[in-house]
């Protein structure tokens, strides 16, 4: 699932984000939200949070399995 709309997201759920320090590769991290911190319901990069481990990033996609 798309990581760009707010309504997708909720804490818990185990996403893969992109961090700051690698938009330029795209290279992802997987792992699970503790919380979200963009408050518009969509942003064309990805909805930003924080995960579980303090890491904090862009969703790319939402792992479903």
């Amino acid at each position: 699932m798309d990581g760009r709309t707010r309504a997708n997201i909720k804490p818990g759920l185990t996403v893969d984000i992109v961090l700051k320090q690698d938009q330029r590769t795209g290279t992802t991290t997987r792992g699970v939200v503790k919380e979200l911190l963009t408050k518009s319901p969509q942003h064309p990069h990805g909805i930003k949070v924080r995960l579980q481990d303090g890491q904090v990033g862009r969703v790319k996609t939402i792992v479903t399995e």
